[in-house]
C-alpha cells in the first residue's frame, strides 16, 4: 500500500493537533481536540495526546493481527491514558480528546474504523465513492449552533456553551470520542470490503473534509479525481483558499490517501 500525506496546522504558530501515519499494511488519522482550559487539566495538550495516540495504534496494527480494530483502539486509548493519568485530570470533559479513522489491509479485505467526526472514503472500482462517517456530534452540534454564533468567540459565554455540547460526550444518546474511557472504542462506525472492490481510499480530519460538508467546493467524486491527479496538498490548497475567501475560520487540515492497496 502506498500512503501520501499532507497536514497544515491552521494557522502560523499554532500546534497542529492533528496526526497521520503509516505502516505497509494500514493507515491511522487522529484529529485531536481541545478548548481554552485544556492546558490547565492536562500539562501534556491536545497535540501530545493525538500523537500519543495515533502511535499507539500503529504499533499496535504492527504486531497485534489477529484483533478487531475496534480492540486494537480500546486497547491505545488504556494506553496513552495511563500514560497521563497521575499527571493530569483524564476524567475532566475538557481534557484532551481525538476522533480516529484507521484503515488496515488483511487477508484480502480493506477493513476500516470511524470515531467521531474523522472521515474515510473508499474509492470503489465500480460506483460512486464509499463514504464512512460518524454523524452524531454534527446532529447534536446543530442544537448549540444559534447560541455558539451569538457569543463571542473565545467569551466567558461561548465557552460556557462548548461545555455544555461536550457533556453529550461519550454518553448514551450523545456522541463518541477517544478520550480517557477505552469503551468509547466498541461505539466506533466500524466495516469491511473485499480489496478488489477498490482502487483507492482516503482519511480526511475535518479541517480536510470540510471541502465537500462545509465549503462545498467539491462532490466526493471530484475529491478522488483531484488526489488522483493532483495529491492531498492540492484538497487542502483549496480549502485555505475557500476559508479566505468566506472568512471561515481555518483548522488544522490533515488527509491520508491510500493507493495501491493490493500491495502490502
Amino acid at each position: 500500500m502506498r500512503v501520501t500525506m499532507t497536514s497544515a496546522a491552521a494557522r502560523t504558530g499554532h500546534a497542529n493537533e492533528d496526526f497521520a501515519g503509516a505502516i505497509p499494511t494500514a493507515a491511522v488519522l487522529i484529529d485531536g481536540a481541545g478548548i481554552s482550559g485544556t492546558e490547565s487539566i492536562c500539562r501534556h495538550g491536545v497535540a501530545w495526546y493525538a500523537s500519543r495516540l495515533g502511535g499507539s495504534l500503529l504499533s499496535l496494527l504492527s504486531l497485534v493481527r489477529d484483533r478487531s480494530l475496534s480492540a486494537l483502539l480500546a486497547e491505545a486509548i488504556e494506553q496513552v491514558t495511563d500514560g497521563h493519568r497521575d499527571t493530569c485530570d483524564v476524567a475532566d470533559p475538557i481534557s484532551p480528546s481525538a476522533t480516529v479513522a484507521i484503515l488496515r489491509l488483511s487477508d484480502g479485505l480493506i477493513e476500516h474504523l470511524v470515531l467521531g467526526d474523522s472521515v474515510l472514503v473508499l474509492d470503489r472500482a465500480d460506483g460512486a465513492p464509499l463514504v464512512v462517517s460518524d454523524p452524531r456530534e454534527v446532529i447534536i452540534s446543530r442544537s448549540y449552533r444559534s447560541a455558539l454564533e451569538a457569543a463571542a468567540e473565545g467569551s466567558h459565554e461561548y465557552h460556557r456553551v462548548l461545555r455544555d455540547l461536550r457533556a453529550n460526550r461519550n454518553q448514551p444518546g450523545g456522541f463518541w470520542v477517544a478520550k480517557d474511557d477505552p469503551r468509547a472504542a466498541d461505539e466506533a462506525i466500524t466495516g469491511s470490503c473485499p480489496i478488489s472492490e477498490l482502487t483507492g481510499a482516503v482519511l480526511l480530519s475535518n479541517g480536510a473534509s470540510r471541502i465537500v460538508d462545509r465549503l462545498r467546493l467539491a462532490d466526493w467524486p471530484g475529491v478522488m479525481a483531484v488526489l488522483a491527479s493532483s495529491g492531498p496538498a492540492e484538497i487542502i490548497h483549496r480549502v485555505r483558499q475557500a476559508e479566505a475567501r468566506h472568512a471561515v475560520a481555518a483548522d488544522d487540515a490533515t488527509i491520508a490517501h491510500c493507493t495501491d492497496l493490493g500491495e502490502a
